[in-house]
């Protein structure tokens, strides 16, 4: 059985390490806890894993945060995989640093990336890891806040839902979205 999971960011050492890229992160440990790289593929950048049984496709979309959708169509289409076997994790500021949500389906909640997902799958109902990054921010400063670095008191508690998120992935995989959702929502 084959799945899809992309990690959401923007490619760019000027964005590396900030809250938005935190879907890069996730798919970043788990090449590396497998021993895979990412090689540079159409629309983002690709790397394949096995576990229990599955082929777990990696994606970094190199379409830049708010066109991601464009990349994950483009390897649905090709990989031959349904939209149930998908999955997008992303950064969220509506929930706190560290905590970790997953859900099969749902609305864009303001994210630019979600709402370019949705608009080119033509659903809703696409299986979704949010990761928490907190609210640290004052009215009008959300996009500075989301493209800013982790702040060294943060590291940790990064490192640690990194892993969480890491393992709710490969949960997802092999045991299913409702199994998965129940274990850590």
């Amino acid at each position: 059985m084959k799945y899809l999971v992309t990690g959401l960011g923007n490619m760019g050492a000027e964005y590396d390490g900030t809250r938005h890229n935190i879907g890069f992160e996730v798919v970043d440990h788990l090449a590396e806890e497998f021993n895979s790289s990412f090689k540079d593929n159409q629309l983002g950048f690709t790397a394949e894993i096995k576990h229990k049984g599955r082929t777990i496709h990696l994606l970094k979309p190199t379409t830049y945060m708010n066109r991601s959708g464009k990349a994950i169509r483009y390897w649905l289409t090709k990989l031959k995989i349904p939209v149930d076997r998908s999955l997008v994790i992303l950064d969220d500021v509506h929930l706190d640093l560290g905590v970790v949500k997953l859900k099969p389906k749902g609305s864009d909640g303001g994210h630019n990336g979600l709402k370019n997902i949705q608009q080119m799958l033509s659903t809703t109902k696409y299986p979704r890891l949010r990761i928490g990054i907190g609210r640290n921010f004052h009215p009008g400063q959300q996009v500075d806040y989301v493209l800013g670095r982790w702040e060294e008191s943060e590291k940790k508690v990064v490192r640690e839902t990194v892993a969480l998120a890491s393992d709710s992935v490969l949960d997802f995989c092999s045991i299913g979205i409702q199994r998965t959702m129940n274990k850590i929502n």
